[in-house]
């Protein structure tokens, strides 16, 4: 399956070599460590891994070649092959860790060398034939790389713009003719993943799905466009692709003809909860860690009463609470994939919004330090620049709400409005435990049962302020968190009665604006419900003395949501943030990460 294509330039489009699935630690948390160690001090004099070199190949707007050639002799690309075709994938959560180490460093690498193949290849374990699933495997397996070329949405970026045609062939098979300008890794991959254009019209049936596997398709009729500029990711292989009346073997399908709305939305599924939780928390992490630094290292250091100190710690409880919905997302996917549709799209929702808000508070904090492009606190705006691109900005934005608004009409029924509690399980609040292992087939573009998915996450927030009354006991920030859980529990209701009336109005179409406003609320509601859940779940064995099962991060997280929902809430109460700030130094101290894994860092 070797390329026999050239680039824009006329060089040959590059395939790395590596080994066939590399002997690495058995579970996800051991491979993470394996891949943190691997890549070593991000800070470190001399590293060729670490931020000097990273920040180096972002100024050439070149991808950092040593580490890429590093990951590749790992095996990156095992980790997105599923264990049955020789791989490592497993679960989701277990990759998202395994990628966590790369996106801390560079978010442009975690995409370039990394998660895109999968974002491609999900649709081939989706719904692919025995031969089209093995070749893939055989290909990323051997150091072969493949992208995705997405079809043309509405609110299409430079990403999305543009799209594909097929017609048959008088002979069998297909013709198929485009351009797009902007896709990763155009340049230099092996095959493509393509949403084509088969039928008019905006239906669910105008799109289909091919396998475009470059040494089965003419040179004559492929030409790779020159690599394109872009402001954030500047690292990564963006360059554009022209198929000219390009003939495609019958075979290519993927799925059924016209199946590709519905195999953009089994798989984008996997997608959202992968950037949030993979992406967009490691970014965030790092993004913190700066601060920290920043803070540490000035004359007055760290002031946990002061205003710099009430920052990192408020930024630090909204990490820990996007960490608690994400991970809930990545491990709905992994235990029933079948009812993660919407919970994936407010997973990446919230996370994208309130990560962005912290970005700025974080700014202020660092100040004239986050215009520095040196070593110590350059990665700041290349995270700036990147973070917006990974989550595909305003289209990005858009593709979750057309997921969100149409579901909020059946909150008027749910069933623990009237008690029936159908709470998700607590399994999907407990990071780490147990190995997982998603089923793609099981994917599904519509919610199977409407009492489970995000309901179940929503009915979490009811069932929790019933049993936080009996730890009222323990203490007055026990008593204020149980206190918050009615309040959240109560918004639920209203919630729940908004959209009731929403769906009687005449404008109450999918673009009514009251609508997007009533999904921005439920995705906090379900960012709060999975901190409760994960503070309720957590053992006392946990990361630096059982932090998550403490109130603190908690109750800063949700009085910080209330207040964005405009919610009445009592002020915290004595020493909850500048005990929290100061167990935010003891992590970094430590050389532990933010998230919710406390992961030891090179």
């Amino acid at each position: 399956m070797n390329s026999s294509l050239t680039a824009g330039d006329g060089t040959p489009a590059a395939r790395p070599a590596a080994p066939r699935t590399p002997q690495v630690p058995g579970d996800g948390p051991a491979r993470a460590q394996y891949v943190e160690d691997l890549l070593g001090d991000p800070f470190a004099a001399g590293n060729p891994h670490g931020q000097e070199a990273l920040l180096a190949a972002d100024e050439r707007r070149e991808a950092p070649a040593a580490t890429e050639t590093l990951l590749t002799r790992f095996g990156l690309a095992a980790e997105f092959v599923p264990r049955s075709l020789g791989g490592r994938l497993g679960g989701v959560e277990e990759l998202a860790q395994v990628l966590r180490p790369v996106f801390r460093r560079d978010v442009a690498l975690g995409f370039g060398a990394g998660m895109t193949a999968l974002f491609a290849a999900s649709v081939v374990w989706t719904a692919g034939d025995h031969r089209q699933r093995r070749d893939t495997a055989r290909l990323l397996l051997d150091g072969g790389r493949i992208t995705i070329l997405h079809r043309q949405f509405a609110h299409a970026n430079a990403i999305l713009r543009g799209e594909y045609t097929a017609h048959p062939a008088p002979g069998g098979g297909y013709v198929v003719g485009g351009r797009k300008e902007v896709v990763i890794n155009a340049d230099r991959a092996d095959a493509f993943v393509a949403y084509v254009r088969t039928a008019p019209g905006d239906g669910p049936d105008s799109h289909s799905v091919f396998l475009l596997e470059t040494g089965r398709l003419p040179a004559r009729a492929v030409r790779r466009l020159p690599r394109a500029r872009t402001h954030g990711m500047r690292g990564a292989h963006y360059a554009g692709l022209e198929l000219d009346r390009c003939p495609v073997p019958a075979d290519a399908l993927v799925g059924r003809p016209g199946e590709g709305v519905s195999l953009s939305l089994r798989t984008f599924q996997v997608s959202r909860a992968l950037v949030s939780g993979g992406a967009l928390v490691a970014g965030m992490d790092s993004a913190l860690r700066y601060a920290v630094r920043a803070v540490t290292e000035s004359r007055r250091g760290v002031a946990p009463r002061g205003r710099r100190g009430r920052v990192l710690a408020g930024v630090f409880a909204d990490l820990l609470a996007c960490d608690s919905l994400a991970v809930a997302g990545l491990r709905l996917l992994d235990l029933a994939p079948e009812h993660a549709l919407v919970p994936s799209a407010a997973v990446k929702y919230a996370v994208s919004a309130l990560l962005h808000e912290d970005l700025d508070e974080l700014a202020a904090v660092l100040g004239a330090r986050g215009y520095d492009r040196g070593p110590a606190y350059g990665g700041f705006q290349k995270l700036v620049r990147d973070l917006p691109v990974a989550g595909l900005g305003h289209a990005g934005t858009a593709d979750t709400q057309a997921v969100l608004v149409p579901h909020l009409r059946t909150l008027a029924h749910a069933p623990w409005r009237g008690g029936d509690g159908h709470e998700a399980p607590a399994a999907l609040f407990t990071p780490g435990k147990d190995r997982t292992t998603l089923d793609f087939r099981r994917l599904d573009a519509e919610p199977r049962d409407p009492h489970s998915g995000c309901d179940g996450l929503l009915a979490v927030l009811p069932g929790a302020a019933a049993r936080l009354d009996g730890r009222r006991s323990r203490g007055a920030r026990w008593a204020a968190l149980a206190d918050l859980a009615r309040v959240f529990a109560a918004e639920a209701h209203t919630l729940a009665e908004r959209c009731a009336t929403l769906s009687g109005r005449p404008d109450a179409g999918a673009l009514a604006p009251a609508a997007y406003v009533l999904a921005d609320r439920y995705c906090l509601l379900l960012a709060a419900a999975s901190c409760l859940a994960v503070c309720e779940n957590a053992a006392p064995g946990t990361p630096d003395g059982g932090l998550l099962a403490e109130p603190d991060w908690a109750l800063l997280a949700l009085t910080r949501f209330a207040r964005r929902l405009g919610l009445d809430v009592p002020d915290l109460p004595d020493g909850v943030t500048q005990e929290l700030a100061a167990g935010l130094v003891d992590r970094y101290r430590r050389g532990r990460s933010f998230d919710l894994y406390g992961m030891r860092l090179a």
